[in-house]
């Protein structure tokens, strides 16, 4: 089984397109992932990007994803050496950073910036690996 932290844009874009990600694969996010996803969402709506009833049905579908959310101390104080060590000035993605490495095989992010800053530090996967035959 391969296991795969995904971002709060990766959460977003599987629930619009009502994707059900394979058993072979386990999803992994740190708690934030819950706030992060709302806040998008909500500024979608507000945007006029997304009516208030898309939102929600996507911010259902996330809450109701086969996804393991965890936010311990040992997660909170690696995300705080991630941090240092990238130079970062907030925790929220290294927290993602953090438990990739230590519970995942790789972070998945539709976040080109983050993408790049983690290069050598965990691995990156496409999210087209948790789309299998397209």
């Amino acid at each position: 089984m391969t296991k795969y932290v995904i971002d709060a844009g990766v959460a977003i874009k599987l629930a619009a397109d009502r994707h059900v990600v394979p058993d072979e694969h386990e999803l992994l996010a740190p708690t934030l992932l819950r706030s992060q996803v709302l806040s998008i969402l909500h500024a979608a709506v507000g945007e006029g990007e997304l009516t208030s009833a898309e939102a929600k049905e996507r911010l259902d579908y996330v809450t109701g994803m086969r996804l393991r959310l965890l936010g311990d101390r040992v997660l909170r104080d690696v995300a705080w050496k991630v941090a240092d060590r990238l130079g970062w000035s907030e925790t929220y993605d290294a927290e993602y950073v953090a438990l990739t490495q230590l519970q995942a095989d790789a972070l998945i992010t539709l976040e080109p910036k983050l993408g790049k800053a983690v290069e050598g530090v965990v691995q990156i996967a496409p999210i087209e690996v948790l789309y299998p035959g397209r």
